[in-house]
């Protein structure tokens, strides 16, 4: 089923690599070697030889590992390591800053992989997932399946998965990037509301009262009504949800049908939604696409795979992040590579 070939992901031109087994890979005269997490999570994006980097542009920003020489820790984190390259897949596609905390030890970002503490007299400490300051701390035990599906059924969050973990917490992160280092705050305050309430406080009382019963007309999640930040950081993940599967539906082509109508309409994604259209194009083509997914997973028994409504705030939100990402794409972005921009912000 394959030709025996290893392959290597070069993420700044986001491609895979192909090399006989044994030689390093080598396009335009440039020669790369595997990450040196390949041997303990199987990461397989690649290292520019001579550049004196040992690990990959996703790798590098880990500040603690788990205890190597536990194969169950190991296992978890070989999990969350695949969900945090999915991540910086779409992180370096909009060429969003991406400092290590060696590079910024004041604006940049880094991950804790931690395990529950056990202690002396029986009792566990927790580790909660979450961010602070550019640091994001994961459990490690997210990375197994009936954990967190324990867990996602204890905090009622539908849509608990290891992807959507990475992209919310490191939405926290380009809230201070994006929204308040870049002067943001009163347009951000105009759609989400205002961040100087009590975080704390919120917090208690969502979890004491949960979400107002009609969260769904303004809100993405439950989660999302508890806070300003929480909301933002909900809509910041969806939005990088929304934008990968439209691309990964485009590489496959697909292409659906508007059923049950008189006169049938065929959708395509033809476009790089990471790149190109407004927000109005992406909601436009991403809707047929979660039908159609949801169609399919009835079809097999499963619940839906994308349970959401889109109401007009939440389009509103999506747009006020997809404004701010596009922006700082087009202006990271050099000039002789622009004319990937067609379609606007």
């Amino acid at each position: 089923m394959n030709c025996g070939n290893a392959l290597g992901f070069n993420a700044s031109r986001g491609v895979m690599l192909s090399t006989p087994q044994g030689r390093p890979w080598s396009v335009d005269r440039t020669t790369y070697h595997l990450c040196a997490n390949a041997e303990p999570v199987a990461c397989n994006w690649l290292v520019r030889e001579g550049s004196g980097d040992a690990l990959c542009r996703a790798c590098a920003h880990n500040r603690t590992i788990p205890d190597l020489s536990d194969p169950e820790a190991i296992s978890l984190w070989r999990e969350l390591e695949l969900a945090k390259r999915y991540l910086f897949y779409s992180i370096i596609r909009w060429n969003l800053p991406q400092p290590t905390m060696a590079e910024d030890p004041d604006h940049g970002l880094a991950f804790d992989f931690l395990a529950d503490q056990q202690n002396a007299d029986g009792t566990v400490t927790p580790v909660l997932t979450g961010h602070a300051d550019g640091l994001i701390t994961i459990n490690i035990a997210e990375g197994d399946d009936a954990e967190r599906e324990r867990r996602r059924t204890d905090m009622g969050e539908p849509y608990r998965t290891l992807v959507g973990h990475m992209r919310h917490e490191v939405g926290h992160y380009y809230w201070d990037r994006l929204v308040r280092d870049a002067g943001k705050l009163d347009a951000y305050r105009a759609v989400f509301g205002d961040e100087r309430e009590d975080y704390n406080e919120a917090l208690k009382r969502h979890y004491e009262q949960g979400p107002p019963a009609d969260w769904a007309n303004s809100f993405i999640s439950t989660y999302a009504t508890a806070h300003p930040w929480e909301d933002w950081a909900e809509t910041f993940a969806h939005y990088i949800h929304i934008v990968d599967a439209l691309e990964t539906a485009a590489a496959f082509g697909i292409r659906t049908t508007d059923l049950g109508q008189e006169k049938q309409t065929t959708h395509a994604v033809d476009f790089d939604p990471y790149t190109q259209g407004t927000i109005g194009h992406l909601l436009k083509a991403w809707v047929p696409v979660t039908v159609a997914m949801n169609a399919i997973n009835r079809s097999m028994g499963q619940p839906d795979l994308y349970p959401f409504v889109l109401s007009t705030p939440v389009e509103q939100k999506l747009g006020f992040v997809h404004r701010l990402i596009r922006a700082h794409a087009q202006e990271a972005t050099p000039a002789h590579k622009r004319r990937w921009w067609r379609l606007g912000r």
